[in-house]
């Protein structure tokens, strides 16, 4: 999952709906990911990077609900608290992406999958029920597709 492509969707879609919250949450990601490709030749971030990005944010959102609850500014606190959860949810779609991705490498180099006619193979049924399908196949297809190092 791509949150350089994501989330300006999510902003569009929260944009429509005038949830500020969201606009927010999802305005101050957007924010984090243009530095970072301003910074660094243009370039997509790769997934540990996305990851690193939000734990970041996370932990700057946590920080700032505690300076805020200190200084008794609950209203503020209570919008930090739940651009905390979106970003927590972000993680936690990046994190199982990560996994999928790890598992099917795996599986990949156990069955001698070289190329996109092995999908079968390397879709298998250990991950049936625990992923969503079109994700796995998703993934799946894309590693199927790369050049082998």
């Amino acid at each position: 999952m791509n949150i350089g492509q994501i989330i300006p969707n999510r902003l569009e879609q929260a944009i429509k709906v005038k949830d500020q919250t969201r606009m927010d949450t999802h305005h101050s990601i957007m924010e984090v990911i243009l530095d970072f490709q301003k910074s660094d030749t243009g370039r997509e971030l790769n997934e540990e990077e996305e990851i690193k990005i939000l734990n970041s944010l996370a932990k700057k959102k946590e920080k700032a609900i505690k300076l805020y609850e200190k200084g008794g500014i609950n209203d503020l606190a209570g919008k930090m608290r739940q651009e905390l959860l979106r970003i927590q949810h972000l993680l936690q779609l990046q994190t199982s992406e990560v996994e999928i991705r790890s598992f099917l490498e795996k599986i990949m180099n156990e069955v001698n999958a070289p190329s996109l006619r092995d999908l079968g193979k390397v879709m298998g049924q250990e991950l049936k029920g625990k992923a969503d399908g079109s994700l796995v196949q998703s993934i799946a297809e894309e590693l199927l597709t790369q050049p082998r190092v």
